[in-house]
């Protein structure tokens, strides 16, 4: 993946992190140089570096698995082990066909959506570094009313400036390139992050700020801790599914982001009644453990975290499964952050959202024992 340049300077401010407003101007500058990083499915190397980078200071060890999976470690020879997890990549396009007068076909990479598509920006990466393009579409004046068209794979194409197939190669751009639209950080009404890919890189900047309130308070767990950010979430949690194995923890709270219901189109008895800054999502269903959901709910009552439920039926759709379902059944369970306009580049989230997440992470991990036996039938 080409770098980008360096991002602008944070417009989300906080002078210092108090009781009412814990992320300092250090860890906002990281959440926006991290979320406007590229980081697509199969390409996350750029943003995990980002990531790791500044994990290090908090955690005793770290590693990266082949296939790009970061995990930061605090107490890695304990022998009972905890995970907290979020996924790291981003939706995206793949360069999938080149016509002869030089415009660009893509194929999804991940859960891309088509009809967002038409006049966005994006960023082709290649090898010569990044080539500028756009989604083009036919003017409004030339459309029929009556058959206007729709975007769709078959239509949605990629106009980079260029004249025939041989001037784009000659850029750089060959099938399989991958790319990602352009869109960056923002606040809205100083309390709303929008952006591209704050699913799931807001869950990776979540977890990464429990990291640092347990090096900042000095908090000793008895129990080793794995803050990993997992790749290919986006087609199939196979980054979960690795590394479950490869850590075999005795259990996991894991962080993705779910859609609030509140806004117009949105239907509250298909997608349950969920609102941006009332607080975390607690997920009820099968993998969900209901032991440490237990302990999660106590938690958050304890603390004075307000909080929402959501019943998931049969999947979550998030890494939880991956952990639950793997290394012969790992007690899971999901926290989380309610999110607006989810898989466009202006997904939203709201500031107390996740504050209280992080929170929660935070004191949930705090209250575990070690060798905690979640089983339900001892």
């Amino acid at each position: 993946m080409a770098k980008k340049s360096t991002p602008k300077k944070s417009p989300a401010k906080a002078t210092k992190a108090t009781a009412k407003n814990l992320l300092t101007n250090n860890s906002l500058a990281f959440m926006e140089r991290y979320l406007n990083n590229a980081a697509p499915t199969g390409f996350e190397s750029s943003g995990q570096k980002i990531w790791l980078d500044y994990m290090k200071p908090f955690v005793d060890d770290h590693f990266v698995d082949p296939y790009g999976t970061a995990v930061a470690v605090i107490n890695p020879t304990a022998k009972y082990k905890v995970v907290i997890e979020a996924h790291a990549d981003e939706i995206s396009w793949f360069v999938h066909y080149i016509t002869k007068e030089g415009f660009i076909y893509v194929r999804r990479n991940g859960g891309s959506d088509h009809m967002i598509a038409p006049s966005k920006r994006v960023n082709i990466h290649t090898d010569k570094g990044i080539v500028r393009a756009v989604f083009g579409w036919p003017a409004i004046h030339v459309r029929k009313p009556e058959a206007d068209p729709k975007p769709s794979l078959e239509n949605i194409f990629l106009d980079c400036g260029c004249e025939s197939k041989e001037e784009v190669e000659k850029l750089g751009v060959h099938v399989g390139c991958v790319v990602t639209f352009e869109d960056e950080f923002m606040v809205l009404n100083k309390k709303h992050y929008v952006g591209r890919a704050l699913d799931n890189r807001m869950g990776g900047f979540m977890i990464a700020e429990v990291a640092r309130l347990l090096k900042e308070n000095k908090v000793k767990l008895p129990f080793g801790l794995y803050v990993t950010n997992s790749v290919q979430e986006e087609v199939g949690l196979r980054g979960a599914e690795m590394i479950v194995e490869r850590i075999r923890p005795d259990l996991a709270i894991v962080t993705d982001v779910t859609h609030d219901t509140q806004t117009p189109m949105m239907n509250k008895i298909q997608s349950g009644d969920v609102a941006c800054g009332k607080g975390p999502v607690l997920s009820y269903g099968p993998a969900v453990h209901n032991n440490l959901l237990r302990h999660i709910v106590n938690t958050a009552e304890k603390e004075k975290i307000a909080f929402q439920r959501a019943a998931v039926s049969r999947a979550t759709g998030t890494d939880t499964d991956a952990f639950a379902y793997g290394a012969a059944g790992v007690p899971s369970a999901l926290i989380s952050l309610p999110l607006r306009y989810m898989h466009t580049t202006v997904e939203s989230v709201h500031r107390e959202d996740v504050e209280n997440v992080i929170r929660l992470i935070y004191a949930s991990v705090k209250a575990l024992r070690s060798g905690q036996d979640m089983r339900y039938i001892k």
